[in-house]
């Protein structure tokens, strides 16, 4: 699909210095510009490539004032950075604005689904599924029985959402996540094996939430595993049963959060974080790459470290840490002067 200059100016109420009608089919970096591609420029160190590119259209600020001759078309902005944002997601909901039933492709006659909808060949949609208006689920993806998906939500390729599992509105669940599965758990049952514990509850996904590739969260024995409303999580991150995520809550790849841990609002996890199961964890949070939390949590806590401290503690014991072997040293010289003068 080809835009032009004036026609992206209208989408982002903006200024075209240069060739009105250029066109444009494809997005660059502004250093890798080519013929029919958009760029941007918002961080000023990249200013020199804009007299180099190659691209037909750049987005810079309305303050932008060249100093040598330009072949690319300008469009003025107020923010060049948000405006190319807008325009990244004009083109991401062009590009995934498909419609319509692929075959081959299975929809339960006892299944609901409202306008608009977009079922991807080789996908599965259960009984008595509930699908809202503008859903688009992609090839391959799984959706079990008594699944109810919200207005505007899309499934990406291979994902499998298992039964009862509830998807608020404009969510997005990417390719291979897993929601739903049983949860981790077993009794031992005497003769030192484990006997599997019926896994009977669902996962709840509230409005706005993303669901990173490959992420697992698991079904609650009882009740329900919850996210809330516009929590991000990325890539490769595992859910325990009966776990709850707050609202606006962030978390980074290759975390894992034991079963009926409860993690509040505003939360900020980095990756490779490791939390043990039934804390509870407070609003506006932040924890460090790497750490592992082993107690509960209080609101506005910054966290370093496995087990981990507080930030400022942690910097402080790190400084000695690094010293150590100069501390070690002095302490045995002392020791030697001290015995040599007893």
């Amino acid at each position: 699909m080809k835009f032009t200059a004036q026609q992206i100016a209208g989408i982002l109420e903006g200024d075209v210095v240069g060739n009105p009608n250029a066109e444009v089919s494809k997005l660059s970096k502004i250093e890798e510009g080519f013929k029919g591609s958009l760029t941007f420029l918002a961080n000023p160190k990249y200013t020199p490539f804009i007299y180099t590119t190659k691209a037909s259209i750049t987005i810079v600020n309305k303050t932008f004032e060249p100093e040598n001759d330009l072949e690319t078309t300008l469009i003025k902005v107020n923010d060049a950075y948000l405006a190319f944002t807008k325009i990244l997601e004009y083109y991401n909901s062009v590009k995934l604005n498909k419609v319509g039933i692929e075959q081959p492709s299975f929809l339960s006659e006892s299944s609901k689904h409202g306008d608009n909808l977009y079922l991807g060949a080789f996908s599965y949609v259960g009984e008595n599924v509930v699908l809202g208006d503008n859903v688009k689920i992609f090839p391959s993806a799984y959706i079990g029985d008594n699944v109810v998906i919200g207005d505007n939500t899309i499934v990406f390729s291979g994902a499998k959402i298992y039964s009862e599992t509830l998807i608020g509105n404009n969510c997005v669940i990417n390719s291979g996540a897993i929601i739903g599965a049983d949860g981790f758990g077993y009794a031992p049952n005497g003769d030192g094996g484990y006997k599997k514990v019926p896994q009977t509850g669902n996962v709840i996904i509230e409005d706005h939430v993303d669901i990173g590739a490959a992420t697992t969260i698991d079904r609650a024995t009882m009740g329900s595993t919850i996210i809330r409303e516009g929590a991000k999580l990325d890539n490769q991150i595992q859910i325990a049963h009966n776990v709850e995520i707050g609202k606006n809550t962030v978390i980074a790849a290759q975390t894992g959060i034991a079963g009926s841990t409860k993690i509040g609002m505003d939360c900020q996890i980095g990756g490779q974080v490791g939390i043990v199961g039934h804390l509870t964890i407070g609003n506006n949070v932040k924890i460090q790459a790497q750490s592992g939390i082993g107690r509960n949590v209080k609101d506005d806590e910054v966290l370093q470290g496995s087990p981990a401290l507080s930030y400022g503690d942690y910097n402080k014991s790190y400084v000695h840490f690094k010293n150590l072997p100069r501390i070690v040293k002095d302490i045995n010289d002392l020791e030697k002067k001290v015995n040599g003068n007893s």
